[in-house]
C-alpha cells in the first residue's frame, strides 16, 4: 500500500488527481492539507483526514508521498520542505519556476534518496496515445512533420491582464503539457524555433506560442491560442507514404468538468465520430482512408508509475532529464517578453 497526503483542496486536487486515486486499491489517501477550510468548495471524501495544520501532514510517519496541489509559484517553497521532512514527492505542473529551483530540488531529492517529479498526466491523454500507436504501425512511412495544437476562443482572458507575468504565462501554464508530450517521446531536438508573443501588446500576458522543434527531417510544432474561435486539430501527422488526422482532443478533462467520473466505464471514451482518420498509400500504390480506433487514456496512470517506482523500484517514466529540458525551452520562449 501506498500511503500519501495532499498539499492544497482545490480544483487540482479534486478534479485531476483524486477522481483518479481513489479508484486503486494500492492507494491510501490519508490527509489532505487545506490552508484556509473557510474557502473549502468541494466536498469532503470519507476516512479522509482534512487538517490545516501542516506539521500534521508533514510529520506522519505512515504518509510515504505528498502530492503538491498548490499555485505555482509555492512549488519550489513546498517541495523543499516535503523532501527535508523525508518524504516523496509530486508536484503540479508546472513544476518550479526556472530550471535553477528544478536542479536544487531534484538534487536534494537524489541526496535524501527519494523521488521527485511533476504530474505530467498529459503523456496518458488518449489522443497523444493513439498518435503513439499510429506511428508505430508504421502506414505512414518516415515521418516528416507533426502538429499538436492546444487552442481556446478566451480573449477575455488575455483582455483582463494588466501586467505580464512569465510563470503565469500562456506557454508556461500550457505548453508544460504538450512539450512533455513531444520530448517523453521524441527526446531532446536538435534545435528550437520559438514564436511566442503577447498579441495584444507589452504589458499583457502571452497569449500564443509556436514553437517549431526539429528532429534531423523531422519538425514537430507545439500550437496554442487563446483566440482561435474555432479550434485547430488536436494533432496531424504527416510521413512520406500517408498522414493522420485526430480533431478532437482526450475527452477526460471535458468529462471531468461535468463531473462525470472515472468510476463510470464510458469515462473519457471517444465515440466512433471522434477517432481520427488515416489516410495512406500501400505498397501497391492504393490509397487507404479509415478510422482508428482511439486507445483509451488514464490520467491516472501517472500514480501506477510512482507505485512502482517508490514500492517497487522501478526507474521513473517521467526522468529528471525531460523535466530540466522542459524547463530550459518555458524560460528560453518567454525570456524575451515583458
Amino acid at each position: 500500500m501506498l500511503t500519501i497526503g495532499y498539499i492544497g483542496n482545490g480544483k487540482s486536487t479534486n478534479r485531476y488527481h483524486l477522481p483518479f486515486v481513489v479508484q486503486r486499491k494500492n492507494i491510501k489517501v490519508k490527509t489532505i492539507y487545506q490552508r484556509n477550510p473557510k474557502n473549502e468548495n468541494w466536498d469532503r471524501i470519507d476516512r479522509v483526514n482534512y487538517t490545516s495544520n501542516l506539521d500534521e501532514l508533514l510529520n506522519d510517519e505512515e504518509i510515504q508521498l505528498i502530492v503538491i496541489c498548490t499555485l505555482h509559484n509555492s512549488h519550489y517553497e513546498y517541495a523543499k520542505m516535503v523532501l527535508e521532512h523525508n518524504k516523496h514527492c509530486l508536484v503540479e505542473k508546472p513544476f518550479m519556476e526556472d530550471s535553477k529551483q528544478a536542479k536544487e530540488i531534484f538534487a536534494l531529492a537524489k541526496e535524501k534518496g527519494l523521488i521527485v517529479q511533476p504530474y505530467q498526466n498529459r503523456r496518458f491523454d488518449s489522443d497523444f496515445l493513439t498518435v503513439q500507436k499510429v506511428i508505430k504501425e508504421g502506414k505512414l512511412g518516415e515521418l516528416l512533420e507533426l502538429e499538436m495544437h492546444f487552442d481556446y476562443y478566451r480573449p477575455e482572458v488575455p483582455e483582463a491582464s494588466t501586467s505580464f507575468d512569465p510563470h503565469s504565462s500562456y506557454l508556461y501554464g500550457h505548453g508544460c503539457h504538450t512539450l512533455d508530450q513531444v520530448i517523453s517521446y521524441f527526446g531532446k531536438p536538435d534545435n528550437i524555433h520559438y514564436d511566442v508573443r503577447q498579441l495584444l501588446g507589452t504589458g499583457k500576458m502571452n497569449d500564443y506560442f509556436d514553437l517549431d522543434l526539429y528532429y534531423g527531417k523531422l519538425k514537430v510544432s507545439v500550437k496554442s491560442s487563446y483566440f482561435r474561435i474555432k479550434e485547430r486539430p488536436s494533432f496531424v501527422v504527416y510521413g512520406k507514404k500517408g498522414c493522420f488526422l485526430k480533431k478532437t482532443k482526450d475527452r477526460q478533462e471535458e468529462h471531468l468538468k461535468l463531473f462525470y467520473m472515472p468510476q463510470n466505464k464510458d469515462f473519457g471514451i471517444d465515440t466512433f465520430d471522434h477517432y481520427g482518420v488515416l489516410t495512406y498509400m500501400d505498397e501497391e500504390g492504393d490509397i487507404h482512408e479509415e478510422k482508428v480506433k482511439s486507445v483509451s487514456g488514464d490520467y491516472g496512470r501517472v500514480y501506477d508509475d510512482l507505485y512502482e517506482t517508490i514500492i517497487n523500484g522501478k526507474s521513473k517514466t517521467i526522468t529528471d532529464e525531460q523535466v530540466l529540458l522542459q524547463m530550459e525551452i518555458l524560460e528560453a520562449g518567454i525570456k524575451d517578453l515583458k
